[in-house]
């Protein structure tokens, strides 16, 4: 059995690896865990120069591995040099955070001694998607590795040569032998996966329906899970808001990674004095946007990572239109691109419960615009989802949007005049069907370690 990387600019294959057999899985699995038998006895000054060197070489070799994105998933290349310095500045960061986040927390009862004690677990698995295929596996295995644990990558398959050099980086920047390994398989193979003794837990980044399969997987093993999942990300524009900059910056947060994003802006719920201007500023940023060769500097969008992604994103579109929505810029497949996986920015408005695009994800460069009649009309709307990753509010009234943003959006994490973004520092996670657990910042760290309590009298 193989695997292939396919280019979505052209359709054609880059490279064909073989998979692994349930042997050479096994093997593998074995590896990390020996290795962790010694690593997780590692100081933390030693793993944090680790981390720092690994920082050092991802910066280095920026270029090359923005190259291999774009050949891969279509990723145009300063995404894809953003995407390396981003898992560089990760790696830094727990670098010079771990240790603390990690510390002993003295509690105060009635021992002589009694305090909390953090410890590595052992092999983590990784089950992650091709929309960020570096900063995907950063951010779990930057944390994972300072905190004294090792990681097994289930990458999605198209990005195999990705996840090929992000071990080829780990095991480059002086890291023991095996505490990282890639798996080249199907997720036909996973279930044993989770299924071995090593195996500890289980972080996953991808569908709602994956992340069900996973838990439920784990779940029959008990073995912890940390799954981020879909998202349908509202953008609330309100009356006072700053038109110009909220156009600009829900664009971007549309297409940014060509609209494949879990936390990239679905819905833009726009109270209705200011629908129509600023529909036409978004209009105009959407328009404004390069579509092209992801290997040119130029360009702002390049194509879906696969053709069958953009197919399916088209049909959403058609049967969004049919139940009543109204297209208003794109809405086509390229006729000269036709058989590969280009798509153009697309516009939707008269949106409303029922259609499509206000029930479900929407995983590429599709706009939804939703009229709300006032404020409390635009938060209802928002939390109309079964989903809860990001959200985000426009407005020039401090109070008011950070009243909504904390006690009036539900979403693991809400932004105030900003895009929804992810930062090393942050927690990242949600609720409802976008999943459970956090990645980044003092709490994700803590997700795979034993929170041990000691008590001496």
């Amino acid at each position: 059995m193989s695997i292939s990387s396919i280019n979505p600019v052209n359709g054609e294959i880059i490279k064909t690896y073989k998979e692994d057999t349930e042997e050479s899985i096994n093997q593998k699995i074995d590896q990390a865990h020996k290795a962790w038998l010694s690593y997780r006895k590692t100081d933390f000054k030693v793993r944090a120069k680790l981390l720092l060197g690994l920082s050092k070489l991802l910066t280095e070799r920026k270029d090359q591995l923005a190259k291999l994105m774009a050949l891969e998933m279509g990723k145009p290349l300063k995404a894809g040099i953003a995407e390396v310095l981003k898992c560089a500045s990760v790696c830094e960061y727990y670098a010079k955070n771990g240790a603390e986040f990690l510390a002993d927390q003295t509690i105060s009862t009635s021992a002589s001694k009694s305090y909390v004690s953090f410890q590595p677990i052992g092999v983590v698995l990784a089950i992650m998607p091709w929309n960020f295929p570096f900063w995907q596996v950063f951010r779990f295995i930057a944390p994972a590795l300072m905190a004294g644990n090792c990681g097994v990558l289930k990458h999605s398959s198209g990005v195999t040569g990705c996840a090929i050099e992000i071990e080829k980086a780990i095991v480059d920047a002086g890291f023991p032998a095996n505490v990282f390994k890639t798996l080249i398989c199907s997720s036909k193979a996973i279930p044993k996966v989770i299924e071995h003794p090593y195996i500890k837990a289980v972080t996953l980044t991808g569908s709602t329906d994956a992340g069900k399969k996973v838990a439920e997987q784990a779940g029959k093993h008990l073995k912890k899970t940390v799954l981020e999942l879909g998202g349908s990300d509202p953008y609330l524009i309100l009356e006072d808001a700053d038109l110009e900059k909220a156009a600009k910056v829900c664009a971007e947060a549309r297409l940014i990674n060509n609209g494949q994003s879990c936390i990239a802006a679905k819905r833009f719920i726009v109270v209705k004095p200011v629908l129509e201007k600023f529909t036409s500023l978004f209009k105009a940023e959407m328009e404004s946007k390069t579509t092209g060769d992801p290997l040119a500097n130029k360009t702002d969008l390049g194509p879906m990572a696969r053709a069958e992604l953009r197919d399916e994103l088209h049909q959403q579109v058609l049967k969004s239109i049919k139940q009543g929505a109204k297209c208003i810029l794109g809405g086509q497949i390229p006729a000269a691109e036709g058989k590969h996986a280009y798509y153009q920015p697309t516009i939707l408005t008269e949106v409303k419960k029922g259609v499509l695009a206000y029930d479900e994800e929407i995983f590429g460069p599709v706009a939804a615009i939703i009229a709300a009649e006032d404020t409390e009309d635009a938060i209802r709307i928002a939390n109309d989802t079964n989903f809860g990753l990001g959200a985000a509010v426009f407005t020039e009234n401090a109070a008011l949007a950070e009243d909504i943003a904390r006690n009036k959006l539900a979403a693991g994490s809400c932004f105030v005049n900003e895009g929804v973004k992810s930062d090393p520092a942050l927690p990242f996670g949600g609720i409802n069907q976008s999943g459970y657990g956090r990645e980044l910042g003092m709490f994700g760290i803590h997700e795979f370690v034993n929170i041990k309590t000691v008590y001496v009298k």
